[in-house]
């Protein structure tokens, strides 16, 4: 599945902004196998392009496709299609169950659309120095565990592309990497793309393609 950007752009960002970026108001296309890095400083709609690429708002003019088909008709059993099958997210506000343990907000997002057996949630976990924590509530967590738990559950379905935004913000160097190296491993597996939104270019991501947003 490639995903198609016709002319896309924010209602409500000025439009001197949108005029000298290399996203906005152009047309694109992102096939899989692809990582795709947009760098956004403060104010430029990261974020807002992240949740527009994912069907979560509609306040844009222009048009995002999945696979030739404009998302603007999409129904709400469509896009759980989509989500479940073919793009992943990590959020910046991470969106776990905080009332429920590290594990149960893994299997959750696993046992939705298997892709993993459940001894590859352990696994990772320990891969990325959260093993000990996955009986303890999420909340209990500081917000870089949350970070690795956002991004392990991100990995336990298919897809065709990963959306990540700000996925590191709080982790350290070793940290950062350590999850780069899990999240390309995982990408490869399914042949799939990453875009990657951040406020400067990334650590350790091997970018294909890099834009300015």
């Amino acid at each position: 599945m490639q995903i198609q950007l016709q002319k896309l752009a924010p209602t409500f960002i000025e439009e001197e902004k949108i005029s000298g970026s290399q996203v906005w108001n152009n047309d694109m296309v992102f096939s899989p196998g692809e990582k795709i890095q947009v760098i956004a400083p403060s104010g430029s709609g990261k974020t807002s392009f992240i949740h527009f690429l994912y069907g979560m708002r509609k306040d844009h003019t222009g048009n995002i496709l999945y696979a030739d088909k404009n998302i603007a008709g999409f129904n709400a059993e469509d896009f759980a299609t989509h989500r479940q099958r073919s793009v992943s997210i990590v959020f910046q506000d991470l969106r776990l169950f905080t009332q429920q343990t590290v594990l149960q907000n893994l299997e959750i997002k696993r046992q939705l659309a298997p892709y993993h057996a459940a001894t590859k949630v352990m696994e990772m976990a320990d891969r990325l120095g959260i093993g000990s924590k996955l009986n303890k509530y999420c909340k209990t967590c500081s917000y870089g565990e949350q970070q690795r738990i956002a991004i392990i559950r991100s990995l336990q379905q298919p897809f065709d592309f990963l959306l990540l935004d700000e996925p590191f913000s709080h982790l350290d160097d070793a940290n950062r990497k350590l999850a780069m190296d899990l999240i390309e491993e995982e990408v490869e597996l399914r042949k799939a793309g990453i875009i990657l939104a951040d406020l400067k270019a990334t650590d350790h991501f091997n970018a294909t393609k890099t834009f300015n947003l």
